[in-house]
């Protein structure tokens, strides 16, 4: 057996990883950032996949385990920037049709923000908390929804708590859209934060779903506190005494 060269022993992984050296102007929390996005496998797969970035595996994922995105589904998306969700949820529903014997989906997308067309998917720019969302959303879908699915993150404060609180309060506002436009059956998936607030969340959706399950998919950071909550089999309209 040959032997290894000195000071060889290990290099081989190691050297797989790629360093990003701090730039003028650039702070090290965006280096680290930068550095981590570089050697996620995630953000490698979705680059491959042609996903619009690393969430779309955390659908996926919930997907796969719940079947929530079967072919036919009518589909809302809210806060859907930059559109991964959407990507996976128009080829899991068959909303371009391609699969001719299957039921072809719809998927509809909102957001503040303009975003670049998905195809197979309606996209809106929208503020879904304004008054009168609900019935813009039914309008778009031609009905009610079989999925309402949210992404949504608030954006950052740097105090954890307050960030924590943001994100249940998003979570809360897309449920209660979800309450409105949903089919009896239908299924709610919100990114929640793990923590102490979502109390009163989870017993809503455990009165007005016939299961709620939380999960932390494999594509969920593991240094990152996020988490699902898969709510399904809407009950439908009920009195809220």
């Amino acid at each position: 057996m040959a032997k290894q060269p000195k000071n060889a022993s290990g290099r081989g992984q190691r050297d797989l990883k790629v360093k990003v050296k701090t730039a003028r102007g650039r702070k090290l929390s965006s280096t680290l950032w930068l550095q981590r996005q570089l050697n996620d496998p995630y953000v490698k797969r979705a680059h491959a996949d042609g996903y619009r970035g690393r969430a779309a595996y955390k659908i996926l994922e919930l997907d796969d385990k719940y079947r929530f995105l079967v072919p036919g589904a009518r589909v809302v998306d809210l806060g859907c920037a930059p559109g991964g969700w959407c990507q996976v949820a128009v080829r899991r529903v068959n909303a371009l049709g391609e699969r001719k014997s299957k039921a072809q989906g719809f998927v509809l997308g909102v957001d503040l923000q303009e975003v670049d067309p998905i195809p197979g998917a309606q996209i809106h720019q929208l503020d879904f908390m304004e008054d009168g969302a609900d019935d813009k959303v039914k309008a778009w879908l031609g009905g009610p929804a079989d999925v309402v699915m949210s992404d949504m993150a608030a954006s950052a404060s740097g105090h954890k708590q307050t960030d924590h609180l943001r994100i249940i309060a998003l979570c809360e506002a897309a449920a209660e859209l979800a309450f409105d436009v949903l089919e009896e059956g239908g299924t709610f998936v919100a990114k929640v934060l793990a923590g102490g607030a979502e109390g009163t969340l989870q017993q809503t959706l455990k009165r007005r779903f016939t299961k709620v399950a939380n999960v932390k998919p494999p594509a969920s950071r593991q240094d990152s506190s996020e988490k699902f909550v898969v709510a399904t089999g809407f009950r439908g309209q009920i009195s809220d005494r």
